[in-house]
Formats: C-alpha cells, structure tokens, sequence
C-alpha cells in the first residue's frame, strides 16, 4: 500500500518553502511519531547517518536538538524551539543547522487526514528570499524526502505493533 510515495516542494512566497506528502497513516501516530526523540531517532534524517543524540521537550517553549554522524565520523547538529502544539493538527518550531548558524527558520507542521491517510504539509519561512534558496540548493530537499521516507517505514512499524 504506502502513502504517495513523492514529496512535493514549492515556494509559496519569496522567502518559504513548502513540503508535503500523503502518509498512509491516520493523523494521530504521524503526529506521534514527531513528539519524541525516541520516535525521531528511528526515522530522522538520511538513512547513512546515524542518530547519537535525539533531546525533545515537547511543550511550547521546550527545546529539541538532534545530532548525526556520518559514515566518516562528523557530525551535524540541528535545533530549534516549539511554538505551538496543536495535537494532532499542528506544530510550529525554529529549525536549525549548527552548520550555518543563524540561519533559523519558522516551520509550520499540518496534519490533515483524509480516508485514513495524513498529508503532512512543512511549510518553512527562512526570513529571506537568500536563505531560502541557499537551503534549498544545500541538498537539503533530497535528505528531507529521505527522512519522510523512513517515516512512512516507521509509520508501518507502529501500526504493526499496535494490531
């Protein structure tokens, strides 16, 4: 079965970047799997980097942080702060790589179901038409379909444990 299988990406304004992708999961466990680190570290980022860190306080004004390895040792490091939770329709947190510090965007996470399926919608202000473009030509598009792809495996696990 799965989702759509295709993420789609557009820009809506000069300075966002919107994502979305169908997910063959009712809303309430796409939204679960994005409440914890120990949900994330099984489905974040790109499948060669593994997950040493995953801290999540999942309340408005809690911190997240999450860091990689890659298969030669570095590490990449990525954190931001909730704004809003809105269960199981909406998060909203800043987003960003210690790589390029002060680069924060504002995403907007959505989660609408529609015949037992979600579309998870990441919209991302980065506050310049310039950050926005240097996110995307960075390889980031190709690492976020990556990441919702493990998402949707993750989404089966869950079903599977809780059938």
């Amino acid at each position: 079965m799965g989702g759509s299988g295709k993420m789609t990406v557009t820009k809506p304004s000069e300075t966002e970047m919107k994502m979305t992708r169908v997910f063959d999961a009712p809303r309430e466990l796409v939204f679960e799997a994005h409440t914890s680190g120990e949900h994330l570290r099984n489905w974040w980022g790109p499948r060669k980097y593994e997950t040493v860190s995953a801290v999540f306080e999942f309340r408005v004004g809690g911190k997240w942080r999450i860091v990689h390895r890659g298969p030669e040792g570095e590490e990449h490091a990525f954190r931001g702060e909730f704004r809003e939770i809105v269960p199981p329709e909406r998060i909203v947190w800043t987003f960003e790589y210690e790589g390029a510090p002060g680069q924060v965007a504002v995403e907007t996470l959505t989660f609408e179901e529609h015949d037992g399926k979600t579309t998870l919608t990441a919209v991302s202000d980065w506050g310049s038409e310039e950050a926005r473009d240097a996110m995307h030509e960075s390889g980031m598009l190709e690492g976020a379909e990556e990441t919702w792809d493990r998402l949707e495996e993750y989404l089966q696990t869950l079903r599977a444990r809780a059938s």
